[in-house]
């Protein structure tokens, strides 16, 4: 990509994860931590990657993104706000009764939600479920899950593995947002799921692993995947948990935990200096 492309994508990502800070704030519950970690990601595959209209949320022959670690949704409602799906005044309303903004993705409540989803481990068997259905009704378009590398201790992740390798799903991209650390603590001492790459290897996937926060790295492994056929695709992105703010990141605190007023002032203040400083250059 060029210098402008790639300046707006950091530009949108740092608004993503302003976004995703506010709507945890005003909810007073949520979580920041896994939003801000894959931040970058929301937004590659919204404003570069994927085939998509906000206008026409249910077209057919859109590609499909499913949040499998759905607790994340903070993110991925800022980036479909600020993509056009709803006003951005929205992401103030998160958790709250009666709300668009659910604490978990909706897909029945909030434009640009290809599936509900909330219940760790299930996202990638729906998303395979729908690649599957792209193949038998003869339709191109691509199907993408998110999943948390906690979430990848849960047996229903390689049971959805096996069914994907099995039925050479060249239509799936999974990718793991691979930051080290889960609600329990560092992922290496609750079950250790690691090493990712051959895990999924051995269900018969086309794997990368990647520099999450590297737009440039997000778009050669995107593009790649689209060359492969005959088996999924993995993209396993490793990020650092809540980044962006100096005082969330790489701690297991900013799981699940919404932060004070003081606290997001902080954040915001320094998000603020960030987006000042590239919109500068």
């Amino acid at each position: 990509m060029n210098a402008c492309e790639k300046k707006q994508l950091q530009i949108n990502a740092c608004k993503v994860r302003m976004g995703a800070v506010e709507g945890v704030y005003c909810a007073k519950s949520g979580h920041p931590g896994g939003s801000l970690s894959a931040a970058d990601i929301f937004t590659y595959l919204y404003f570069k990657e994927m085939h998509i209209d906000p206008k026409d949320p249910k077209n057919p022959d859109r590609d499909r993104f499913v949040l499998s670690k759905g607790h994340c949704a903070p993110g991925l409602y800022a980036a479909l706000a600020l993509r056009g799906y709803f006003s951005m005044d929205e992401l103030k309303t998160l958790r709250h009764i009666g709300a668009m903004l659910q604490g978990h993705p909706d897909m029945k409540g909030t434009p640009g939600i290809d599936m509900s989803s909330g219940s760790l481990g299930q996202g990638i068997s729906a998303a395979c479920g729908m690649a599957k259905a792209a193949k038998m009704d003869g339709k191109d378009y691509r199907v993408y899950t998110l999943l948390g590398d906690g979430e990848c201790e849960e047996g229903q992740v390689w049971e959805a593995a096996m069914f994907a390798g099995h039925q050479k799903l060249d239509n799936l991209c999974v990718i793991v947002d691979f930051n080290g650390l889960q609600i329990d603590g560092p992922i290496s001492e609750v079950a250790g799921p690691e090493p990712f790459d051959k895990k999924f290897e051995a269900f018969g996937f086309d794997v990368q692993v990647i520099d999450g926060h590297d737009f440039d790295a997000l778009e050669a492994a995107f593009n790649h995947a689209k060359t492969v056929k005959g088996k999924p695709s993995a993209i396993i992105c490793k990020t650092v948990k809540g980044k962006g703010v100096s005082y969330m990141e790489n701690q297991v605190g900013w799981h699940g935990t919404a932060p004070n007023t003081e606290q997001y002032e902080v954040a915001k203040n320094e998000l603020c200096a960030q987006l000042s400083e590239l919109e500068a250059e």
